[in-house]
């Protein structure tokens, strides 16, 4: 989690990854997985024993079903929160940490994948409140978008949270929970900085607001 780790150089040069399509960590969110292929109970057994660093990340076209090509970008979570249930699945939650550039992927080392992470280029990642507060303009641009798009849903939130938040937790936990499609969230998780992020989340917004009607609407999970 942010402060954990001061420096990108803090983390570990080589991280187990967990492929999940439409599922988005970003630093400092919290993802909860329930966890029951015995690779992955395996690898989160390794991980509470070490430093419970897990990589999210998504897949892209290409390679086999066992071992899809990988996102060239995903995100580090520290495990905050494990339990184990009677029929041997495990509750988890991860907390992003920082973002990686996938690199080079370990051979035939464990029943789970393992990757070079390169975490210096979101350095970033690691401070929290980084860009600040939204404020003005663009936050009610945000809001505005979003109610746009909850309206076209058929959705409801509790404003006045909404409206208190902080935007970078605010912007992260949108991103995070709404029901974008694999490429639009790889495409959130990729903005550099938390503007392009707030950007990108406004726009995807105001184009699925735009749909018409007679599109099925997601439900908000």
């Amino acid at each position: 989690m942010p402060g954990v780790y001061r420096k990108t150089d803090d983390l570990p040069l080589v991280i187990p990854v967990f492929p999940l399509d439409g599922a988005l960590l970003l630093p400092g969110g919290q993802l909860p997985l329930n966890i029951f292929e015995p690779r992955y109970l395996n690898m989160f057994d390794d991980a509470m024993s070490g430093e419970r660093i897990i990589g999210m990340v998504q897949t892209r076209t290409g390679g086999d079903h066992e071992r899809p090509k990988l996102a060239p970008v995903g995100c580090a979570g520290r495990v905050t929160s494990f339990a184990e249930t009677s029929d041997g699945r495990y509750l988890v939650t991860l907390t992003g940490v920082c973002r990686f550039r996938v690199g080079a992927e370990l051979p035939g080392r464990s029943p789970y994948r393992q990757v070079r992470a390169d975490f210096s280029p979101f350095e970033a990642d690691l401070r929290e409140g980084v860009e600040g507060a939204t404020s003005g303009g663009d936050g009610e641009a945000l809001l505005g978008a979003l109610r746009r798009y909850l309206d076209h849903r058929g959705l409801a939130i509790d404003w006045s949270s909404a409206e208190a938040a902080p935007s970078d937790a605010l912007i992260n936990s949108l991103a995070m929970a709404l029901p974008f499609e694999p490429v639009e969230k790889q495409a959130l998780l990729e903005a550099p900085t938390l503007t392009d992020r707030r950007e990108t989340l406004v726009a995807l917004l105001e184009i699925d607001a735009a749909k018409g009607d007679d599109e099925d609407p997601t439900m908000l999970q």
